[in-house]
């Protein structure tokens, strides 16, 4: 039986996110809905080219694929689209073969409000606002930032990388830092190393992909030539001896990534470029503006954010 969507991952996205709607925002913003709504109505049957979140979202629904019993994935689309002239997107998503069925479209309002409605670990949009929105009611959020569309084809894995403060973790530690020393953070992250964080706003995200990688484990020991689709690393600038927190955070959640690395103050394109993950998620803006050009990068706009500096 397939889990209800009460004890799915879900992930909620934006039309903008998954699909390039640039052409449709100009005629938007610069001749009105009206002529929006008609610009759609005449390209209904023209797909929309891929956004900077279809890579991601197409190898998250693959999960299913793997999973055909529990199907313990699910992706939905909230949109500030009327559902009429949201008829092309759900085409759209129809001619690439992503397996999304549920929506919520709201002719012109924010969607944000609904993500707890749909159990959403998490929402992706290009929209600022309604991304800020979100974090501002207690919600995971993200905003898709501009980048290169990559999509290997060829590779089913599903890679996913994280900043640890202000994204996994909430952004204590942040905060000590950003008020005082390096070493008055390290001081008190040694004193409080038996103490683990609260959750941060992705939190629940990275708690239930650990769980389906343990569904993955349980694979392996049935069938050692499993290959693995779901990969997670943490990426942040902590270094020892602020790392010890990290990991006892992790370990009272019963979670844990595959990779992390505690950086020290590296710029963290010398390890993304690497990773090549199909989405990074950090809360420190000016990080996000990376050289490697075709990561996908998503700004979680939470707590102390947008200051240059970064623990």
């Amino acid at each position: 039986m397939a889990y209800p969507i009460e004890r799915k991952l879900v992930i909620a996205v934006s039309s903008s996110a998954l699909f390039d709607l640039s052409e449709s925002n100009t005629v938007f913003l610069e001749q009105g809905p009206k002529a929006y709504k008609e610009f759609q109505e005449k390209n209904l049957d023209k797909v929309l080219k891929k956004g900077v979140a279809f890579p991601f979202i197409k190898r998250f629904l693959n999960i299913n694929n793997r999973f055909k019993k529990q199907l313990p994935v699910e992706v939905v689309l909230l949109s500030r689209n009327s559902a009429a002239t949201g008829k092309r997107v759900f085409r759209s998503i129809h001619h690439y073969g992503l397996d999304i069925s549920r929506a919520a479209f709201m002719e012109g309002k924010s969607p944000y409000e609904y993500v707890p409605a749909f159990n959403a670990s998490l929402f992706l949009s290009a929209n600022e606002l309604d991304v800020q929105s979100a974090i501002d009611a207690g919600y995971p959020a993200g905003v898709v930032l501009p980048s290169e569309i990559v999509n290997d084809e060829g590779d089913e894995e599903l890679r996913i990388a994280f900043d640890f403060d202000g994204v996994i973790a909430d952004d204590e530690a942040e905060s000590i830092f950003q008020n005082g020393q390096l070493t008055d953070f390290h001081a008190y992250e040694v004193a409080n190393s038996h103490i683990p964080h609260q959750s941060g706003p992705l939190a629940d995200l990275f708690k239930k992909l650990s769980f389906l990688q343990k569904l993955e484990d349980r694979e392996i020991e049935r069938d050692k030539d499993y290959q693995r689709i779901i990969r997670t690393s943490i990426v942040t600038a902590r270094n020892a001896p602020a790392h010890e927190r990290v990991i006892t955070t992790l370990e009272h959640w019963g979670v844990s990534a595959n990779e992390t690395f505690f950086l020290g103050g590296m710029l963290k394109d010398r390890i993304l470029s690497r990773l090549k993950p199909h989405m990074f998620f950090d809360d420190q803006r000016g990080h996000l503006e990376s050289n490697t050009e075709n990561i996908p990068m998503v700004h979680i706009p939470f707590g102390i954010a947008n200051i240059n500096k970064e623990i």
